[in-house]
């Protein structure tokens, strides 16, 4: 795995894009390291933060609780669980509780009975879509607990 620090001009313009996209202020950050997974695939650290980038996607961290908590979530029921740490989709029927979220947005994936974080993902759906259906998709997977990034991002230190 290649890492090295970027620029202060790219860091402003990552950073910049990761704000607008995901609704949240940033604090000034000096020096951003990316750490490149795969072709398509990056994590970007910075003080106090974490961020995958998956083709033109950039997801939290799941280690980053603090970030995490920021999105708009659902609450899987147990049964869903090993799915999620799986990779599979979100389903309707899996879902106990939401928050608010818009289409084609970031949600977090937490589970009912420690609330801890599974996965993240981008909602197929609006949450105010959620009272009218009871089967299908409602998020992508896209970085979960166990996954290739977790693994590696757990050897990543700043």
């Amino acid at each position: 795995m290649k890492s090295n620090l970027i620029s202060k001009s790219e860091t402003t313009t990552l950073i910049k894009t990761v704000s607008e996209r995901w609704g949240i202020e940033f604090p000034k950050i000096k020096n951003l390291k990316v750490h490149q997974i795969s072709d398509e695939a990056q994590i970007i650290t910075g003080s106090g933060m974490k961020i995958l980038k998956i083709d033109d996607a950039y997801l939290p961290f799941l280690s980053e609780t603090q970030m995490l908590e920021k999105f708009p979530h659902v609450t899987v029921d147990m049964g869903a669980v090993k799915f999620m740490c799986k990779g599979a989709n979100v389903m309707r029927p899996g879902i106990k509780s939401y928050s608010e979220f818009e289409k084609e947005k970031i949600v977090c994936i937490i589970e009912e009975s420690q609330h801890k974080f599974l996965a993240v993902g981008k909602s197929l759906i609006s949450s105010s879509e959620l009272g009218n259906i009871e089967k299908g998709e409602v998020i992508k997977n896209m970085h979960y607990i166990s996954d290739k990034f977790w693994e590696i991002g757990k050897t990543i230190h700043d």
